[in-house]
């Protein structure tokens, strides 16, 4: 009987629920657990205080060790709280009913949790953002096929090339291994030329980068500062920086690690 379960009990399956889901909201759980929600957010806020959970208005993600992260695990560095800030303010740019992209980068992942109950068409070529965001019944996802390389789980590729370039999306958002007043760059090739593709495919293109990757090139230029419209960053960024982005005529958003909000 759901009435004879335990406190402990309840709370083990919360957790299992959503570790498995990578986001729930508070019906699901209270449908699932047969309790009030509650209740619900009692046990949430048990285990967000265990670091295994982040509350939102209306559910909780997963924040604890998870298969379907693993490939960001290894890059959690002290830049990951302006990650999270720079998804949050990404995710502000993001209306419903969208159409959007989403590449790959960790980043990108962080902005693809605040989307998770938001009614979307999603577009990405990145194995993690599918699989976080296959758990939502409000998103409409499209996975781009193709090559998948390993050391980031996303699809390249010239099957992945076509498949973007014959689609149109709203907003492309896209991470980058560094920037200089060259313009953007990323480690391989191939996903540069995706990347490409993905620039050409959308109306607007918004790059994620925290305030560590200014200053630093990579193997592969994606393109120039000025053939983005917007760049979000951390309040970390460096003055020089800032005036290089504005000088473009480029929108630059700053999001705070501290507060997660967004200028």
């Amino acid at each position: 009987m759901a009435g004879m379960i335990t406190s402990e009990n309840r709370r083990e399956r919360l957790r299992e629920f959503v570790q498995a889901r990578g986001f729930a909201s508070l019906g699901e759980l209270a449908a699932s657990l047969e309790v009030s929600e509650s209740t619900i957010r009692r046990d949430l806020e048990q285990l967000e205080r265990e670091g295994l959970a982040r509350r939102t208005h209306g559910g909780a993600f997963w924040t604890g060790e998870s298969d379907t992260i693993q490939v960001f695990e290894n890059r959690r560095d002290d830049s990951w709280p302006a990650k999270v800030a720079i998804g949050e303010a990404a995710a502000a740019m993001v209306e419903d009913h969208d159409t959007i992209l989403l590449d790959g980068g960790s980043t990108t992942y962080e902005l693809a949790r605040q989307l998770v109950q938001r009614p979307l068409q999603v577009v990405t070529n990145s194995l993690p953002v599918a699989h976080l965001l296959s758990t939502s019944e409000s998103i409409d996802l499209v996975m781009i096929g193709g090559c998948v390389r390993g050391r980031t789980a996303v699809t390249i590729g010239p099957m992945a090339d076509a498949m973007l370039r014959s689609i149109n999306v709203g907003k492309a958002f896209l991470s980058v291994a560094g920037i200089t007043e060259r313009g953007f760059f990323n480690s391989n090739m191939m996903l540069v030329e995706s990347e490409k593709a993905m620039l050409e495919s959308a109306d607007r293109s918004v790059v994620v980068a925290d305030s560590s990757k200014f200053g630093k090139v990579s193997l592969s230029r994606l393109c120039g500062l000025d053939e983005v419209d917007t760049v979000i960053t951390d309040t970390g960024l460096q003055s020089q920086w800032k005036e290089q982005l504005e000088s473009t005529g480029v929108e630059l958003v700053l999001a705070s690690p501290e507060n997660q909000s967004a200028t």
